[in-house]
């Protein structure tokens, strides 16, 4: 694969927004996100600048169009998929704090197995969900009422986001049953991570939303590597993807 310096390490530099912003410059073509769900045949390639612009159309919809604000937390109750890193890297380009509990966030981001459950909750948050179906788009039959639909609203979104409050290091990214890790932590583990090496292409199937799969996502981005992400594969496809993809690594091992 070769090697790719593009890594951002400088100590003024350990935001989400400025570790892509990284990438753009250096090399905006690159693939980035690779997506499989194996039980549709459904393949996604996000280069560096599409998976710039979906970021920053989910940024604007979620603080621009809906009025989170930075320090607000957010909930990813999504399986593996390319939406997923989407919504990861939105919360972190807009200062929003990603939580492992939904009871303590200012918003919900759903897929279908789970909108029936958080529709019922409109009231106490703000509740949008994703059809997970090719192209992201909307839901066939609709979403119940004061869901917000993202296969509708995402699109009008513009593809560039500057927040009105920008992020910065010290500001908190992740809270983990209840502790707080900020911008800087996460994106120096990332930096000084042992998945993969600069410019490697890693292979998973862990949820990029769990603390345990946070650094699928951020070890690839903030080291000039690229995720390969797979859903619902047995271990013998996996096998396949991993040759067909070139992958340097694997997440488990």
């Amino acid at each position: 694969m070769g090697t790719y310096p593009h890594r951002v390490s400088s100590p003024t530099a350990m935001t989400f927004a400025n570790i892509l912003a990284t990438r753009l410059r250096h090399e905006p073509g690159r693939p980035l996100v690779t997506f499989y769900d194996d039980a549709t045949g459904e393949r996604v390639e996000l280069s560096v600048t599409t998976y710039a612009n979906w970021v920053a159309k989910a940024s604007s919809l979620l603080l621009d169009e809906l009025g989170l604000d930075k320090g607000d937390g957010l909930y990813v109750d999504l399986p593996p998929h390319w939406l997923t890193t989407v919504f990861l890297g939105a919360a972190w380009n807009g200062g929003l704090v990603v939580t492992d509990s939904a009871d303590i966030a200012e918003a919900v981001v759903c897929g279908p197995a789970t909108l029936a459950d958080y529709a019922g909750t409109v009231g106490e948050r703000t509740v949008l969900a994703c059809s997970l179906l090719p192209l992201g788009v909307r839901f066939p039959d609709g979403v119940p009422e004061g869901v917000h639909d993202v296969g509708v609203e995402i699109w009008s979104q513009p593809d560039e986001f500057t927040a009105w409050d920008t992020p910065l290091g010290e500001d908190a990214a992740l809270s983990i049953a209840g502790a707080l890790i900020t911008q800087e932590a996460v994106w120096r583990a990332a930096t000084a991570g042992e998945l993969i090496p600069d410019g490697g292409r890693l292979l998973t199937d862990a949820n990029p939303a769990s603390p345990p799969g946070v650094a699928t996502l951020c070890e690839p981005l903030a080291r000039g590597g690229s995720l390969v992400l797979v859903a619902q594969a047995a271990p013998s496809r996996l096998e396949e993807i991993a040759v067909s993809e070139q992958v340097t690594n694997r997440f488990p091992a």
